[in-house]
């Protein structure tokens, strides 16, 4: 089978690439190097089957071009700025970078011919629900970012086009996505930060924020589970995990997996409820949908969140946390 990926280069797909060489698809990967990183792709560029190409998606004309060479059969869309603060500066980054990219795609899957689409949304769309968990068909949506409200804008091009064209949509709502290879976030930033300066480690918010954190491969698992146990029109499901970690526990465990001692480590938090405009304090998802598919992840969130700072840890000091 033929498959394109977006935001090959990022964290997610540089995860994603191996399983798919593996099963001997050809794969074409696409990223303008915004978030993603050079050497995670290079990871995949000694097998035959995958062709890589550095542009930006909104380059309409180039994109349509290069799926009538390669008339996909399936995307999967990973492409997105995920640096959810970020949009607080540049405000018009979501809407280029989500939005429009996501059009520009679905514009040339069409004329492709392409049938399938698996996207990354999040369970940012919800904003601050009044049902916890919440579920997939929670509303009226009010995004609090604009990466949500870019998200949302996805998922309504996705249900447009899969009516009017026939193009078949899996759209998965993440928890937080942690795990080897990362861009950013916030085990990343802690270990980074502890790598500059090991007495001190700034917190943003007052640490209390907590959210279910599914390892990448958990993830992955469940994006190619649903994909493969479900075959509506459009298929919409939250992939997360039952429980949730805080960020002063993840704190706490960067710090011991640094091989710090925590009383020589001086903790400060910024203050307030939020680390950032648009960050949702408490997030819970209702993973009803995916249970009811047979589908269970096999790491907790604090399974998830141990094993992703180990995996950080050895890739950006190079020894090993345990």
């Amino acid at each position: 089978m033929k498959i394109a990926v977006t935001g090959a280069a990022g964290f997610i797909a540089t995860n994603l690439l191996p399983r798919l060489l593996a099963e001997g698809h050809e794969v074409l990967g696409i990223d303008n190097f915004f978030l993603g990183k050079r050497e995670y792709v290079a990871r995949s560029l000694g097998d035959p089957n995958f062709r890589f190409h550095e542009f930006d998606l909104l380059d309409r004309d180039r994109l349509v071009a290069l799926f009538q060479e390669f008339r996909p059969d399936r995307v999967w869309h990973l492409a997105a700025n995920s640096d959810i603060s970020f949009g607080t500066t540049y405000t018009d980054f979501d809407l280029k970078g989500g939005t429009l990219v996501t059009y520009n795609l679905l514009e040339a899957m069409r004329l492709a011919s392409t049938r399938e689409l698996i996207f990354s949304s999040s369970g940012a769309i919800y904003g601050e629900p009044t049902v916890l968990p919440t579920p997939e068909d929670y509303g009226p949506l009010f995004p609090i970012s604009l990466y949500a409200a870019s998200k949302i804008a996805c998922e309504t091009l996705m249900t447009a086009f899969a009516a009017a064209y026939g193009i078949r949509s899996w759209i998965f709502r993440f928890g937080n996505i942690v795990g080897g290879f990362p861009t950013h976030g916030v085990i990343h930033d802690f270990v980074l930060k502890l790598q500059r300066d090991p007495t001190r480690l700034v917190i943003l918010g007052d640490g209390h924020q907590s959210k279910p954190y599914v390892h990448v491969e958990d993830c992955l698992d469940g994006m190619m589970f649903g994909h493969g146990h479900s075959n509506d029109w459009v298929n919409c499901f939250n992939l997360a995990v039952p429980d949730w970690t805080s960020v002063n526990q993840i704190a706490a465990w960067t710090i011991e997996a640094m091989g710090l001692q925590p009383a020589a480590v001086t903790i400060e938090h910024t203050g307030g409820s939020r680390g950032w405009p648009g960050d949702v304090p408490k997030v819970r998802l209702d993973t009803s949908r995916m249970q009811a598919l047979g589908w269970r992840p096999k790491m907790s969130s604090d399974e998830s969140v141990r094993r992703s700072i180990a995996e950080t840890v050895e890739q950006f000091t190079g020894r090993s946390s345990q």
